[in-house]
């Protein structure tokens, strides 16, 4: 009898676990990022990839043509983002 006590007892901690970790709504609320957050965010992950293909072009990993043209799409990424930005942060 104690085995399937101790059994019962073992589920339900994991039960309460479980629903305490994946429950939506506990302890410490987690605050939705802004706008101006998230685009700051990105941003920093733009540059942070700009650095990194230019550190892997000059390794030799990137033929030129293919860095020119990776270059390109996120300095042109990079630059929409930061009109998205610029009114935000005036405001």
């Amino acid at each position: 009898m104690s085995e399937t006590a101790g059994l019962m007892a073992g589920c339900l901690l994991l039960l309460a676990l479980f629903l305490y970790t994946f429950w939506p709504e506990h302890g410490a609320h987690q605050r939705e990022k802004s706008q101006l957050e998230f685009l700051l965010e990105r941003k920093e992950q733009l540059y942070e990839n700009l650095r990194d293909l230019n550190f892997e072009y000059r390794a030799g990993k990137y033929p030129e043509e293919d860095y020119r043209t990776q270059r390109a799409l996120l300095e042109n990424e990079t630059a929409r983002l930061l009109a998205q930005i610029e009114p935000l942060q005036g405001a």
